[in-house]
């Protein structure tokens, strides 16, 4: 594709869709992505001064990368071509660098050449492309959803700058659905529809980053909803719930209903109802929290609620946040929901966090002289001369490996920080410290 059709291209026709029609033509119209195209940031100041060296986009879908491929295909002075890496092989390549080479030595004119889905390109293809990028035959720039540093080339990628770009937020979504419900000559502003706040704000939250997701929903909103009596076309929250085919959560990920839903997940765990505790897990899943906020308060609960009534929980908890990280979403529900089920149905006791909470109110309130002497460091030279270690019994020397002896300081000897339940594993723990302890002898 030349420069002339790439820039048909970015007017598009009448029936183009939405998303395709609205991409923006310059930096200025640009949304998001501020950490690499706002102003004074380097891949800001290349495109406008059209010095552009070889580089790779590397995000989720509807993130803007084919996006930003056309705006330097709408203000670069070098020639424009571009190849999708699902239908090309080493034969277009060839082709692109001929007519390069052609280019460059008639008229002096550079050649950026776009592959989208760079990652799709085989060994052989990126091996053919390799030299060309080199050498400066070809300004290299490459669109992938999959990490570059695993999937391309290395040798191109060393010769590249990577972006990455991150999921829109909320508000550029917003920014983005506003433009395309107004503007009359791209977008929709030709049915003068009118769309609730609520509805607006559903649209871009559920879009989860993806700017191509919500103006389609946009646009199907719009041309599926008959106008009403005064001729206005008004799309609702319901509406808006029909044309992504999600209906809206009253969860709003700052608000109260987030941390009432949160509230209500852990007191599930810690009141042993793995019914409940699914159904908050699902809908914040739903809602798209973040799965991390997740796992996390599953491992507080395994610790606080179940503690050492079985000391396992803590270990599957810890092992669902790390597949989390390891294999994403929606996959990490899988773990994440096997987690909350085993520590809501665990034993529970709180024996342990209520140990260190009164163990740090007297670390704080109760004035402590030192470490009695027999248990302090006894390595140094002169310990035994001040009295440091002497007296000290080592429990191992002793039947059971248990002799007793002092270890709290003399302001707090007699103090119990740890009760043990009665509850599962805990149980055992309870008996075994009530013989130590010489308790109900």
């Amino acid at each position: 594709m030349d420069l002339f059709e790439y820039n048909r291209s970015l007017r598009g026709g009448a029936d183009s869709p939405l998303a395709a029609r609205m991409r923006p033509a310059s930096l200025e119209e640009f949304v998001g992505q501020e950490h690499i195209v706002g102003q004074d940031r380097l891949l800001y100041r290349a495109i406008k001064s059209d010095r552009l060296s070889s580089v790779i986009f590397y995000g989720p879908p509807g993130t803007g990368k084919t996006t930003l491929a056309k705006i330097i295909a709408n203000t670069t002075e070098s020639a424009f071509h571009q190849l999708n890496a699902t239908t090309s092989g080493v034969k277009d390549i060839k082709e692109t660098v001929e007519n390069a080479r052609a280019d460059l030595g008639m008229y002096g004119k550079k050649t950026i050449l776009f592959i989208d889905e760079i990652h799709r390109f085989n060994k052989s293809q990126q091996d053919a492309l390799l030299p060309h990028v080199e050498d400066g035959t070809v300004i290299l720039i490459g669109a992938t959803t999959e990490n570059p540093y695993y999937e391309v080339n290395k040798a191109l990628v060393s010769r590249s700058i990577v972006f990455e770009l991150r999921q829109l937020e909320e508000k550029d979504i917003a920014v983005l659905l506003r433009r395309a419900l107004v503007d009359e000559e791209k977008g929709m502003g030709v049915y003068h529809a009118e769309m609730d706040e609520d509805a607006l704000r559903f649209l871009a939250d559920t879009a989860n980053g993806d700017a191509r997701t919500a103006l389609n929903a946009l646009e199907l909103a719009v041309l599926t909803t008959n106008p009403d009596k005064t001729g206005k076309i008004h799309i609702s929250l319901q509406t808006a719930e029909d044309c992504i085919q999600r209906r809206a959560l009253n969860y709003d990920k700052g608000g109260d209903n987030h941390y009432d839903t949160i509230s209500a997940f852990i007191k599930s765990m810690r009141g042993s109802d793995p019914d409940a505790a699914l159904y908050y897990l699902a809908k914040m899943i739903y809602a798209g929290e973040d799965p991390k906020f997740i796992a996390r308060r599953v491992v507080i609960c395994a610790s606080e609620d179940v503690g050492n009534a079985d000391p396992h929980a803590l270990q599957v908890a810890v092992a669902a946040m790390e597949a989390v990280n390891f294999v994403g979403m929606p996959e990490g529900r899988i773990p994440l929901a096997q987690a909350v089920t085993y520590v809501a149905c665990a034993p529970k006791s709180n024996a342990a966090y209520l140990g260190i909470n009164k163990a740090l109110s007297d670390v704080r309130n109760i004035r402590i002289r030192s470490v009695p002497p027999h248990l302090r460091n006894a390595s140094h030279s002169d310990a035994t001369d001040l009295g440091l270690g002497v007296g000290y019994l080592y429990a191992h020397d002793f039947p059971g490996h248990y002799v007793k002896q002092q270890y709290l300081p003399d302001e707090l000897v007699g103090t119990v920080y740890y009760e043990p339940t009665e509850n599962g594993v805990e149980q055992r723990i309870r008996e075994r410290l009530r013989r130590l302890r010489g308790e109900g002898e």
